[in-house]
Order: C-alpha cells, then sequence, then structure tokens
C-alpha cells in the first residue's frame, strides 16, 4: 500500500556526514545532561507512598498539592486516574516519618480541603508503599529488560541479515534511547515505570524501521546491477518513504491523542513515544544507512558467486 511513489531516488547519502555529525552532537548532549542532571526518579524506583482516593465531585487538585505540601510533604505528586473524581497522590518516600503513618497524614490534610463539603470529602480506594530496597530492584530489573532487548535485537539482525547490519541498527536504536533519557533528564521529567516501557517500546519500533529499509537494500542488491552501495541506499530509502509516513503517521496519531486527552497518567508516557517515533525515523534512515555503507556492505556479502563447471561435466558433476 503506498500513498505516493517517488520516480527519482533521493540522494540521502550525499548528506550522511553532515546527519551523521548533527547525531553525535545530540547524542553527546544527551549524555551530557545525563550525567551532570540525571533523571528524576518517580516513587517507584526511590521509594515512597502511593494512595488512590475518590471524591463525590471532581476535586481542585492544586488545592491538594498545597495541603499536602502544608503538611510538610515535599514534592507531593497530584494527578487524575481514570476519572477527574479519582485522585491519585504519590508522596517521596521521607526518612522523618513512619510508613505506616504517611496515609493517615495524607488522609487528614485531604479532609482539611474538604472541610464543611461532603461533596469534597475524599474516601480512600488504595495505599501503597514502596520501600527504597523495591524501588532498587525495580531500577536494576529495568536495566537488565533493556539490557536483554538490546542483545535480542542484535542476535535477530545478525542472524537475519549480516554482522554490519546488526551492528549499525543497534547504535542506531541505543541513539534512540539515549535522545529520550536526554530529554527527560534535561527537562527534569518524571521518569516512571511508564516511561521505562515506552522506552523499551521504541526499541522494537524502531528496529522494525530499520528491518524494513535493510531489507529493501538487501532486495536491491540482489536485483539490481550496476549500483553503487549509496545508490542502493538511496533507493532503498527513497522506496519506503511511502510506508514510513503510513506506519508512523498512524502511529503518531494514536500517540497523539493519548498525549492530549489522556491525563496526567498518561503524559509522560506518550511524550517519551512521540520523541521516540520522531527520532526513530531519522536514526533508521540517516543514522543507520550510512554506518552500513561505512561498514562496507557490497552486493557480493548478498549474491553468491556462481562456480565456474569443468569442461566436460553437467551441473550435478557428473561427466559426459
Amino acid at each position: 500500500m503506498e500513498f505516493f511513489r517517488i520516480r527519482k531516488d533521493i540522494p540521502f547519502m550525499r548528506h550522511a556526514l553532515v546527519f551523521n555529525v548533527i547525531s553525535l552532537i545530540t547524542f553527546l548532549a544527551a549524555v551530557f545532561f545525563l550525567a551532570t542532571k540525571g533523571l528524576h526518579l518517580s516513587i517507584e524506583f526511590t521509594g515512597g507512598t502511593l494512595m488512590e482516593v475518590s471524591y463525590a465531585e471532581a476535586p481542585d487538585l492544586e488545592k491538594i498539592r498545597k495541603s499536602i505540601e502544608a503538611d510538610g510533604f515535599a514534592d507531593p505528586q497530584v494527578q487524575n486516574f481514570g476519572s477527574s473524581r479519582d485522585v491519585l497522590i504519590r508522596v517521596p518516600l521521607a526518612k522523618s516519618s513512619e510508613s505506616s503513618k504517611v496515609g493517615e497524614r495524607v488522609m487528614a490534610s485531604l479532609q482539611k480541603v474538604g472541610a464543611g463539603d461532603t461533596a469534597s470529602v475524599p474516601t480512600l480506594k488504595r495505599v501503597e508503599f514502596v520501600g527504597p530496597q523495591v524501588g532498587k530492584e525495580l531500577a536494576e530489573d529495568g536495566a537488565l529488560a533493556l539490557l536483554l532487548v538490546i542483545i535480542g535485537i542484535v542476535i535477530y539482525l545478525a542472524f537475519r541479515f549480516e554482522w554490519r547490519f546488526a551492528v549499525s541498527a543497534i547504535i542506531a536504536n541505543l541513539h534512540d534511547v539515549i535522545i529520550i533519557l536526554g530529554f527527560f533528564a534535561f527537562f527534569q521529567w518524571e521518569f516512571s515505570l511508564a516511561v521505562l516501557a515506552a522506552v523499551l517500546a521504541v526499541l522494537g519500533y524502531s528496529v522494525n524501521e530499520s528491518v524494513v529499509v535493510f531489507d529493501r537494500v538487501r532486495e536491491t542488491f540482489k536485483k539490481k546491477r550496476g549500483l553503487t552501495t549509496p545508490q542502493v541506499l538511496d533507493h532503498a530509502i527513497t522506496s519506503t518513504i511511502s510506508r514510513t509516513i503510513i506506519t508512523h503517521g498512524s502511529t503518531q496519531m494514536m500517540v497523539t491523542s493519548m498525549l492530549i486527552f489522556g491525563g496526567a497518567a498518561l503524559h509522560y508516557f506518550a511524550l517519551a513515544l512521540t520523541i521516540g517515533i520522531l527520532f526513530g525515523i531519522y536514526s533508521s534512515v540517516l543514522v543507520a544507512s550510512p554506518l552500513v555503507m561505512w561498514l562496507g556492505v557490497s552486493r557480493e556479502q548478498f549474491v553468491k558467486a556462481k562456480k565456474d563447471k569443468p569442461e566436460g561435466t553437467t551441473e550435478d558433476g557428473a561427466c559426459v
């Protein structure tokens, strides 16, 4: 399925060095912000108390947040969860407070906000405490999951194509992941388990785009003779542009709807996916493909040379 077809190949590889320099600068900037600012980890990783309360009518979240802060809780997170009447509250771990009494203190703060109004009286639905040890285990498990995904992608691409493609694709995909993390470090957006899930999704999503381009590269090498490697890569990228627009455009429409209408619970998840989709297109076309070219991919790696048969023998080797 194609919306359009470009007849003349676009010379992407002519500007490959410029694109890769831009990518390197962006990558180094992301690493710098990660090293200097670090990630603003949510309580799933740092430890704290999570509470879900409901109201008869939609409450004022800003009043709730200020009331909790006034009672000595630093940087509480208050957001709607599911509906405008359901509120999710995250309170970071406090050394001076007993974990068993945090819920009681927060509920007392909420009751102050709704004093004198029965519609503003909260009903506690659940309360969960995440200790620092649990948060540490979650961070380690998340890093392990990311590592296993990377190893799986490398093995898959090495078997399906060739080692040059595997190396190029994983560098491009790690480029996407580091840039997402760099954005979260620079703006100090909250990095939660949902964002980690988005990062893992971007890895798989981005490698799919690389596989499509690489598959067309292999096909072009086998079918078209006389083209140089840059020309083959230009043809592969140009011939898949329509598919790229359809796939990424439809995906981004869904992600944008989550970003706009999903509320605070889905905001950073959708934001991470948006960054990943945009940079995934860029890296698959303008990072992975030039790397493949510079690693020395050629037609001979995909087309087996025909062996010359001695005179007086048939194709199966029998003497005539």
